[in-house]
């Protein structure tokens, strides 16, 4: 009996470690670029949120996906890089390609943009919501 109590209790010890050290689950958020607009201009995120962005883009030129506040957006608008290595929340997307990109959010509203000549004027940019 002392046993069997022992090998149950090791049981559920193991499947309480099992869960506790399991990662956390990232959502998957599938972006289409098309005629140079996004498919979604609003995305709903939870705090602490990890999100695995993938990004096709049907058209056939080079379009950028950059996560950040306003001040990272103007500073993309501005600047001269023309091709984004991988690093979280900013990605180049090369013409009918997929890319992806996975970013954690904070609590705070975020906003993502294509910075190629004119194309955040015209709109080629929608906003993340955190909360």
């Amino acid at each position: 009996m002392a046993r069997r109590l022992l090998a149950l209790s090791l049981v559920a010890l193991a499947a309480a470690c099992a869960s506790a050290s399991a990662s956390p689950t990232i959502r998957t958020v599938r972006i289409g670029i098309h005629y140079s607009a996004f498919s979604l201009a609003a995305i709903d995120v939870d705090p602490g949120e990890t999100i695995r962005f993938v990004v096709s883009n049907s058209d056939p030129i080079d379009h950028e996906f950059i996560i950040g506040d306003e001040a990272v957006q103007i500073a993309h608008e501005r600047g001269t890089e023309a091709f984004h290595p991988p690093r979280p929340g900013e990605i180049t997307i090369p013409a009918n390609q997929t890319v992806e990109t996975t970013y954690t959010f904070g609590a705070r509203d975020l906003i993502f943009g294509c910075h190629l000549p004119g194309h955040y004027t015209y709109g080629m940019r929608g906003v993340i919501s955190a909360g």
